[in-house]
């Protein structure tokens, strides 16, 4: 019974978490559609047609949201693709931190609130990547017990 009701428990999070992740998701993609331009400014020079790419993602952003939230079949496939997305990104993230390119009229180096916003968010993609694998039933590490 007991590992009935840890799994159970494990379940209702895993549920929980792949719904806030859809939904920044989401919001993130629909971002991407609407306001292209701060994407395109931390998008690295070497990515052809930036505009096309930061459309791209958007795109690809709602429809795995969707996945995530609406279609069961598909949770371990988007599980994949956001971990996959999530380090494909990490270039722009680490341009965005090193050029301190502004995303909204306020500049982010690395002083004050550049400093305080730019590790964090380094520092957390590879539990962005651990997230939309657990999210997505890839994985249930470290929620699972290895049985000998």
């Amino acid at each position: 019974m007991a590992d009935y009701m840890a799994a159970y428990r494990i379940d209702r999070w895993r549920s929980w978490l792949r719904r806030v992740l859809g939904a920044i998701y989401l919001a993130a993609g629909i971002a991407h559609l609407t306001t292209p331009q701060p994407f395109v400014k931390i998008t690295p020079d070497w990515v052809p047609m930036p505009e096309a790419v930061v459309i791209g993602t958007g795109i690809a952003e709602i429809v795995g949201a969707i996945a995530l939230l609406f279609v069961p079949q598909l949770y371990y496939a988007a599980g994949i693709a956001f971990a996959a997305y999530a380090v494909c990104v990490y270039p722009a993230n680490i341009k965005h931190a090193i050029d301190g390119i502004s995303m909204s009229g306020t500049g982010l180096d690395w002083t004050d609130i550049g400093l305080a916003y730019h590790i964090p968010r380094l520092a957390f993609q590879p539990v962005l990547v651990w997230w939309a694998l657990f999210a997505g039933n890839v994985i249930d590490w470290p929620f699972s017990r290895r049985r000998f």
